[in-house]
């Protein structure tokens, strides 16, 4: 199996916990779904669609939804999610940088924190606007890297393994000059806002402790670091705390995103 490959098969598994997030990102999906102005009617595509919140954000609000995620598990809980709200929507396992769809085939395609972690940011561009018709919107929303969520993948970053040749950090994604490059000529009109999706936390050490419990990514990394090294175990909990209480007050953790919307050409 080639690196990338190996990557994206890695990913899938750590992932493959994070629906116990979704009434945390739920929180922030219509956000997006205004940001995106998707009106009823619209054929939308949400890239990274996790469990759902944001398609069926959207697909309550009357647009005709389909949802493409790599793990499984996800696509699983979609699926769960639509038939509890009685809201119809077509749930696909698939690769952001191997869309399992046609060309121009939908007038909105969005992703909350879900693109920004295929590894190869040229290829899920070519395929998000690949499958977008001409005119239509691509809106996302991401971690700027300066914020809490941003110091924290670089964090991660240094006491991760290092990456395969190629696959850029998804914090680049909250970079607006870098989005620019990423999106080019492809787009026009290309428009930015700032928002806040507050998490409720007793303290700080509750937050590492769910992170490295619940949350498949750093569940992973404190797996490793734990068997390999105790004592580089004990510095990333150190490190996690307090950054996180840079933005813990009144029990609330806030986590400061970017949201994205640009035009087909």
């Amino acid at each position: 199996m080639d690196p990338t490959a190996q990557f994206k098969e890695q990913q899938k598994v750590a992932w493959s916990s994070f629906a116990l997030f979704e009434n945390m990102t739920g929180s922030v999906a219509s956000r997006l779904v205004s940001f995106a102005e998707i009106k009823p009617g619209a054929s939308v595509l949400d890239v990274g669609c996790g469990t759902g919140v944001v398609g069926l954000t959207a697909a309550r609000r009357g647009a005709r939804v389909t949802g493409v995620d790599l793990t499984p598990e996800l696509i699983a809980h979609a699926k769960e999610n639509s038939e509890l709200m009685g809201v119809a929507a077509d749930w696909r396992q698939g690769d952001a940088e191997e869309l399992p769809l046609p060309d121009a085939s939908f007038d909105v395609v969005v992703s909350q924190f879900g693109h920004m972690f295929a590894p190869r940011p040229d290829v899920a561009v070519r395929e998000m606007l690949r499958v977008l018709k001409r005119g239509g919107t691509i809106a996302f929303s991401t971690w700027p890297p300066e914020m809490f969520v941003g110091r924290m993948f670089a964090l991660n970053g240094r006491y991760a393994p290092p990456s395969p040749p190629g696959v850029a950090p998804p914090g680049q994604w909250g970079d607006p000059q870098t989005i620019r490059e990423r999106l080019g000529a492809a787009v026009t009109d290309i428009r930015f806002a700032r928002d806040v999706m507050l998490l409720q936390m007793l303290s700080p050490q509750h937050y590492r402790v769910f992170m490295e419990t619940s949350f498949g990514p750093a569940k992973k990394l404190m797996e490793g670091l734990d068997k390999s090294d105790p004592a580089k175990a004990a510095a990333y909990r150190r490190e996690l705390e307090q950054l996180a209480t840079e933005y813990f007050e009144n029990n609330v953790l806030r986590q400061d995103f970017l949201l994205t919307r640009a035009q087909k050409v």
